[in-house]
């Protein structure tokens, strides 16, 4: 695929703590190459729904000249946005069509009419369909086929997965994205993008859950046998353990997000019990003291919910541990928790471990663009690019040539090179996957992106 060939494609995040904007493109080599990068803080948007669209607007924009300061020469009209919030809901449909021209070989637009014709079934008032997905197709008495182009036959039909959503809630996402002078390419429920930034195919193959915890909820999505089996929301996330914290302790909603992500542990029975964090007190008030293992205490009740809503999905849908021997894996700005892995673990029975984008990204970008709070933003590039490759929409590829920006590319240097990891404090839990230098790297990849701000701002 050339440079003129390949069209640059944005995913946007409309998280409830962070708005994340990213302009990606796919090289020779099928690796998507990080074209422009930009962030901010979210506001107007609270569990994932767009509120306040004035506000969620600012943000948006925010978001968009951070991106643009990273590369001056990326324009971005289209974007693929991605959605979440318990409005979501998920239905199974069974439908076939019964062929005008059997002896001919089953071709691709009778299927595409297939699909179009579940968006007329029967939802609720007030929803809205937001994706069909096909799970798995059947050819007269030909059950689970995968793709059924090419095949003989008179009727061809298939098992639906559908996502359907508040019809308010689509619209003002729409609105917030239209405001800020941007056209929404496509709305892709945000489980499913993260999924298909942290998943290969053999963990399509063995099954596997997928939990995105957000800022203000958490998404499940489950494949077994290569299909979409079960997709849910649930209606907490990392804001929520920031609340029990800030309510819990008595300390501010700044220092809350300070502690979690510096102290925070999904498990009391790791943290010290003589261990203790020093806070300023208010307005000339003292000094505060606060418990390492009370925050963990905290962190943990939240977590345990989160975890026990999962493992009742899953049994609801009857995947066991047989179905899923891929286990889970964890993504999101939530996944990054202190021993989460061993909790999840401990509370589903199955194995876990944080699942990050790097498969998917060339080489040599900064390690910020790889952490797992950013699997939604790459998943919905590469959303965008299956639909480019399959020619689902129409994508503009004349367009300037745009190289990537140095300050989102890092020289490999000798401390680059992976080292063992050292063995400190043994833990009676064993961690299965190295989580060293996780907040590290993203204060310097922060560092790295806006080392040119901070600079200005120092003069």
């Amino acid at each position: 695929m050339n440079d003129n060939e390949a069209p640059i494609i944005v995913g946007l995040d409309i998280g409830t703590t962070k708005i994340a904007a990213i302009a990606g493109r796919k090289n020779e080599h099928g690796k998507l190459e990080i074209l422009g990068f930009g962030r901010a803080s979210s506001n107007g948007v609270e569990h994932g729904l767009v509120l306040n669209i004035d506000q969620s607007m600012k943000a948006i924009l925010s978001a968009l000249e951070n991106c643009a300061k990273s590369n001056p020469d990326l324009e971005i009209s289209e974007v693929y946005v991605g959605i979440a919030g318990h409005h979501i809901k998920s239905l199974q449909n069974r439908d076939h069509i019964v062929r005008h021209e059997p002896e001919l070989e089953i071709q691709r637009f009778e299927i595409d009419q297939l699909i179009s014709n579940q968006r007329k079934i029967f939802i609720p008032a007030g929803d809205q369909i937001i994706d069909v997905i096909p799970q798995d197709y059947y050819v007269d008495s030909n059950q689970n086929v995968k793709d059924p182009v090419g095949y003989n036959g008179v009727i061809v039909g298939a098992n639906f997965h559908i996502i359907t959503g508040d019809r308010n809630a689509i619209r003002n996402i729409n609105r917030a994205v239209e405001r800020s002078e941007l056209k929404t390419k496509d709305l892709v429920l945000q489980p499913l993008a993260s999924a298909s930034a942290v998943m290969s195919e053999h963990d399509l193959e063995a099954g596997v859950a997928i939990l995105d915890i957000g800022g203000g909820t958490s998404d499940l999505a489950v494949f077994s046998e290569g299909i979409l089996k079960h997709t849910a929301v649930i209606p907490f996330g990392g804001g929520n353990i920031t609340d029990d914290i800030k309510k819990g302790l008595g300390v501010l909603q700044s220092q809350a997000e300070a502690m979690k992500i510096q102290f925070g542990s999904a498990l009391p029975d790791q943290a010290k019990a003589n261990a203790f964090i020093t806070i300023p007190g208010l307005r000339g008030m003292p000094t505060r003291e606060i418990s390492v293992k009370n925050l963990a205490a905290i962190i943990n009740a939240r977590m345990s919910e989160i975890l026990d809503f999962v493992s009742y999905q899953l049994k609801q849908v009857g995947m066991d541990h047989h179905e899923l021997n891929g286990g889970i894996i964890l993504t999101g700005g939530g996944s990054q928790l202190k021993h989460l892995i061993q909790l999840t673990e401990y509370i589903t029975g199955l194995n876990a471990r944080v699942g990050l984008p790097n498969e998917h990204l060339a080489a040599n970008h900064i390690d910020e663009l790889k952490k797992p709070m950013y699997s939604t933003c790459i998943g919905l590039i590469l959303k965008g690019y299956n639909d480019f490759e399959n020619k689902h929409k129409e994508f503009n590829t004349t367009f300037a040539k745009v190289n990537v920006p140095v300050k989102l590319t890092k020289k490999m240097k000798a401390q680059d090179v992976p080292q063992p990891e050292p063995v400190s404090n043994p833990s009676p839990v064993p961690v299965k996957e190295p989580r060293r230098g996780i907040w590290d790297n993203f204060k310097n990849g922060l560092i790295d992106i806006f080392k040119e701000d901070t600079d200005q701002i120092l003069r």
